[in-house]
Formats: C-alpha cells, sequence, structure tokens
C-alpha cells in the first residue's frame, strides 16, 4: 500500500460508531451518489476515461446496484481495499476492468481503466498500452485477446511482477483519504 497505507490504516483501526457518525456527516441521507463521490474526489476538469473510471469503481462499491453507496457497502469497500486478500483483490480488479460485463477483460477494457487511473493520479511513466502488452504477453495463456477471471488471477498469482504492477496501479489509497477525511480538509493543489 506503499507509505499511504500505515497513515490510513491509523484512521481505519477507529471504532465501527467513528465510522457511521462520519459518514452520517458527509451523507446526512445515508447514501453516497455517484455524483457526490465524484464532488468529494474534485473530479472537475478529468478526462472522459478518468470520470468513467470513477463510475467504474463506483458500480464496483454499489453492491447491490441502487445507484448508491449506504453505510455496509462504504464499510466493506474499505475493508476490502485495505484488508482484502490476494483473491479478493483480484476479482474486484477484474470486476473494474471487464466494463462490459461479459465476464472477459480484452485489451480495450484494460487500457482504457489503466489511461484513466494514470489521468486520475497524473502519473505516465508507463504507457498504457504497453503495460496492456505485458500483460497479455504473459498471462493470455489461450492467446485470445481478452482474459476470463480464472485467467486473469492464476496468470498474476503466477507472475509477481504483473502482480505487483497491478497492486501499485490499482491502490486507492488516496482515494479512501480522500473520503476519510473528507473533502474540506484535502489540501488545495
Amino acid at each position: 500500500m506503499g507509505a499511504h497505507g500505515s497513515n490510513l490504516e491509523a484512521i481505519m483501526e477507529q471504532d465501527m460508531h467513528h465510522w457511521y457518525n462520519k459518514f452520517m456527516r458527509e451523507s446526512p441521507s445515508g447514501l453516497i451518489t455517484l455524483f457526490e463521490l465524484k464532488s468529494m474526489l474534485q473530479m472537475n476538469g478529468m478526462t472522459e476515461e478518468a470520470s468513467s473510471y470513477v463510475d467504474q469503481v463506483f458500480c464496483t462499491f454499489d453492491m447491490d446496484g441502487d445507484g448508491y453507496i449506504d453505510f455496509v457497502e462504504y464499510i466493506a469497500a474499505i475493508s476490502l481495499l485495505l484488508k482484502g486478500e490476494i483473491n479478493q483483490k483480484l476479482k474486484w480488479y477484474f470486476k473494474l476492468f471487464d466494463q462490459d460485463g461479459n465476464g472477459k477483460i480484452d485489451k480495450d477494457e484494460m487500457e482504457t481503466i489503466f489511461k484513466a487511473i494514470q489521468d486520475i493520479t497524473r502519473s505516465y511513466e508507463i504507457p498504457p498500452e504497453d503495460i496492456v502488452v505485458l500483460v497479455y504477453e504473459k498471462i493470455d495463456i489461450h492467446r485470445e485477446g481478452e482474459l476470463t477471471l480464472e485467467e486473469f488471477i492464476s496468470g498474476a498469482r503466477e507472475h509477481p511482477d504483473i502482480m505487483e504492477m497491478l497492486s501499485k496501479m490499482m491502490d486507492l489509497t488516496h482515494v479512501l483519504e480522500i473520503i476519510v477525511r473528507g473533502q474540506k480538509s484535502r489540501p488545495v493543489k
């Protein structure tokens, strides 16, 4: 989780009562909408890919598909990102990449998500298309140009370099910190 991890974990160790009160202060209705999430993350001026990525993150956190993140979904998402086991995180990554929900990730879907992540993090070290080529060369065992959940999980687990890259790129610690601290206390850049 990097430098953010220990700081955020200390915050997350507070009791459930604290989290409930914080959630209700930030979202008095008891629900967070996609619009509210984008406002919290100060998404104005972001590219279409970045906005689409936040849409996809929201949909994966909105476990019951009702268009809102409630307190239970909020805590489940935070727990997954901070304390989830590798297979749980890989399943979540897969769901994020599988934008059309067909049970497979194609190269375009993966590249779109990596572009969006780079737009949000403003880190452009490796071109997304290079990352996608590397991933598919190593883990697309059937050379079909798409990955099933099983291929994705086993491939990532068998290639520590891929796993490390996915973990770094998919780290949403900065997003959680914004949510945890609230939009108002976020430093202005």
